[in-house]
């Protein structure tokens, strides 16, 4: 089983569509997969048609109420679980920082999932910021996945967050993180688009997905019907890149029995 954050400190990048519309195209594939919404303002679970559950987020796993095995309800696609966000969450980013542990808190909460690996992969939609709640995430994944947006500022971003996983390796709250794909966002075939692109790809190489979502209006819409785009739109240009996108990732982490 492998953990897998999704998470970029700025916002409005695509995190949390390419987090639910992940996991759902993996799941039609018939992987076993958890979707973690770390995020108080739940958009990955409202984006799967969830309201927000009183209790059932991860906040009292993470302040040591309960295990993360209590939290975990099923959705109407029958490879996709979900750990739903709710503003509870607002209140760890104070009360986890008060403890000694405070990087490691959610590393040692899904150390049993790891243990008995019900799933293939657990998927973290972190908040938009630097906080403690996306820190712990990246102390608990095995690799980063980082969504960028196909402009200039996106570049500043990405340097932002490869000190951010370097500080996390050097702390020692997870030395072994890295940098496991980039993916480019609401792209627009235009000059800048391609220079970021070519810029990012002169950084990081192979980590890049050859997938590039498109810019779509179809995407921004799915999540205000609850639903992923698979869903919403099966024949449209975000399901094609979504579709495309989990065939990649599959590529790079094999399951058996998933092809």
């Amino acid at each position: 089983m492998k953990i897998i954050a999704v998470a970029n400190q700025k916002g409005g990048v695509g995190k949390t569509t390419t987090s639910v519309n992940l996991a759902a195209c993996l799941a039609d594939r018939g992987a076993r997969i958890l979707l973690i919404d770390l995020d108080p303002q739940a958009n990955a679970t409202s984006g799967l048609g969830f309201p927000p559950i009183e209790g059932q987020s991860i906040y009292g796993a993470l302040i040591g109420q309960g295990t993360i095995a209590e939290k975990v309800i099923p959705t109407r696609w029958p490879h996709l679980w979900l750990i739903p966000g709710d503003l509870e969450l607002a209140g760890a980013e104070i009360e986890v920082a008060r403890a000694e542990d405070h990087l490691t808190r959610l590393r040692t909460a899904l150390q049993p999932l790891r243990d008995d690996a019900p799933f293939d992969f657990i998927l973290l939609d972190c908040p938009p910021s630097l906080g403690i709640l996306m820190t712990n995430a990246l102390a608990a994944a095995d690799e980063l996945l980082v969504p960028l947006q196909c402009e200039y500022f996106a570049l500043e971003g990405l340097s932002k967050i490869s000190q951010v996983v370097q500080q996390i390796r050097d702390c020692g709250a997870n030395p072994d993180l890295t940098i496991g794909g980039v993916l480019m966002t609401m792209f627009m075939r235009n000059n800048l688009a391609m220079q970021v692109i070519s810029e990012v790809q002169s950084h990081f190489g192979e980590v890049i997905f050859k997938t590039v979502v498109p810019r779509s209006v179809r995407l921004a819409e799915a999540p205000s019907h609850g639903q992923p785009i698979l869903e919403y739109e099966p024949g449209g240009l975000g399901t094609a890149a979504y579709k495309a996108l989990a065939s990649e990732f599959l590529a790079r982490h094999p399951v058996a029995g998933v092809v």
